[in-house]
This record gives structure tokens, C-alpha cells and sequence, in this order.
């Protein structure tokens, strides 16, 4: 895990969930000394294209380009190099994609001029058992995901994007190596929108996650940049109380 990531600040992800790059470039402006990553999703790439990804580089906050790539292997591959060339920090692809998409899209980053982490989608966290069913999975979302991040794992992926209510047995599965990344993360009081498996900053930290995504809680404050402020301080005490606990040992874990 690179420098930024290892403080509060930098474990902070903000989606840049607006129509238009202006709305987007003033939101992330705002918040950049709050956030270490700014999340570019498909809403803003497929208006604005290779621009959003450059307000990264304009703030100098790493980028999260979040398109959830679900292609052939060759497709894939060549989307992986284009947006290796945007200078981007991580891409999302869907671990549903099989062995040999996720093999290519991890074998092309590592050829990538500057570091790109392929991110592996599990289990959406729109999505509940009985979603799942509807689907034809008779699985549990936290079967589901293991199962899928087990997979992505053999074929060389170490990053995943998994709700709260995995992070705890993602983390026992695949080790201190694996990067995981936490979305569905509502402070306390916070409406839980449309996601259906969510949990506090603090809890989602002690569990194991290392990048949280917080979206609506912070664009709809009040004060965007205090709302943001309040969750790196959330995570902050959480680390210190993940990192006494590992520190005194099995017998002082909960």
C-alpha cells in the first residue's frame, strides 16, 4: 500500500457522482484537502471521458476510474491499457468476468507506466440474498463473494471492492496482501439510500477495510468539507484502535 493510502486522509474516497465536469471539478476542489481519492464512475466518464480523469492529476488526489469492465479477455485488456495511459491509481472489473479476463486486465496494469491496481467487483452492495436468487446464485452475498474473490485471487487480482458486511471475512481469506475497498459506508445517522449492506466508518476500518468510499453523506451535507472532515477523523481513531489491538495480540482481540 503506497504512502497516501496509510493515512486517515488517504483511505478517504469520494465518488464524483455529477453530470457535468464542472460540477465535478468544483465538488472535488472543494474537498481535496479532505479526500485522497477521487472516484470517476460511469455517469461523469461517459459525459465527460478522459477529462474527469485528469482532475486527479489537477488536484493532485489519486483516481479511482470505476467503470466495472464485464468484456471479453481481449476487450478487456485494451481497456486496461487505455486507462493505464490516463495515469489513473485503480480500475474496477467485474470478478464475475472469469479466470482469463481477470488474469489479462492484471497481467496489462502491471506494464502500466505509473502503479495501477486492478479492483475486483464481488457482490454489488445494492444487492441481498434475495437478488442473488433471482439471478440463479443459491448463495449467500458473503458465500458469494468469497467464492468470486477466491477466484480473482488465482488469477493474480489483490484488490476487491466488497460491502461492510464481507470486509471481516474477505480479510481472514486472503490475508494482510489483499487491498480491500469498502463502499456502502454510512456515519452514524446517515440515510442508507439505496444500499442494502452498509456500516460505519469505524466499523468497516476495524473489520479490515483500507479505502472507504462515502458518497451522499458527504456531497448532500450542509458543509461537504466538514461532513468529509468528520469521516477521516472517524477513520483516524479507528486505526489507532485497529493498530493497539493487533499490537497486543491474539489475547487482547475481540
Amino acid at each position: 500500500m503506497q504512502q497516501m493510502t496509510t493515512t486517515a486522509r488517504g483511505r478517504l474516497v469520494f465518488p464524483l457522482d455529477f453530470a457535468t465536469l464542472a460540477e465535478a471539478r468544483a465538488a472535488a476542489t472543494q474537498l481535496a484537502k479532505a479526500v485522497g481519492v477521487i472516484k470517476v464512475g460511469l455517469e461523469l466518464f461517459v459525459s465527460e471521458g478522459p477529462a474527469a480523469a485528469a482532475l486527479g492529476r489537477e488536484l493532485g488526489i489519486e483516481v479511482f476510474l470505476d467503470l466495472k469492465l464485464h468484456d471479453i479477455p481481449e476487450t478487456v485488456e485494451r481497456a486496461v491499457a487505455s486507462a493505464a495511459a490516463l495515469g489513473v491509481r485503480y480500475l474496477t472489473v467485474h470478478a464475475s468476468g472469469g479466470f482469463e479476463m481477470l488474469r489479462r486486465a492484471v497481467a496489462r496494469a502491471e506494464q502500466a507506466p505509473s502503479p495501477l491496481t486492478i479492483l475486483a467487483i464481488t457482490v454489488l452492495t445494492s444487492l441481498d440474498e434475495q437478488d442473488l436468487r433471482d439471478q440463479g446464485v443459491e448463495a449467500t452475498p458473503r458465500d458469494q463473494v468469497l467464492r468470486l474473490a477466491r477466484r480473482a485471487w488465482d488469477a493474480g487480482v489483490r484488490g476487491f471492492v466488497t460491502s461492510p458486511a464481507e470486509v471481516l471475512a474477505l480479510r481472514a481469506a486472503l490475508g494482510d496482501e489483499a487491498l480491500l475497498v469498502t463502499p456502502g459506508i454510512r456515519p452514524i445517522g446517515a440515510d442508507a439510500g439505496d444500499q442494502k449492506r452498509i456500516a460505519t466508518p469505524a466499523r468497516a476500518i476495524a473489520d479490515g477495510a483500507d479505502l472507504l468510499v462515502v458518497g451522499r453523506p458527504i456531497r448532500d451535507a450542509a458543509e461537504p468539507l466538514a461532513a468529509a472532515e468528520a469521516v477521516v477523523a472517524e477513520i483516524e481513531q479507528a486505526l489507532v484502535a485497529r493498530g493497539a489491538r493487533t499490537a497486543s495480540g491474539p489475547e487482547g482481540q475481540s
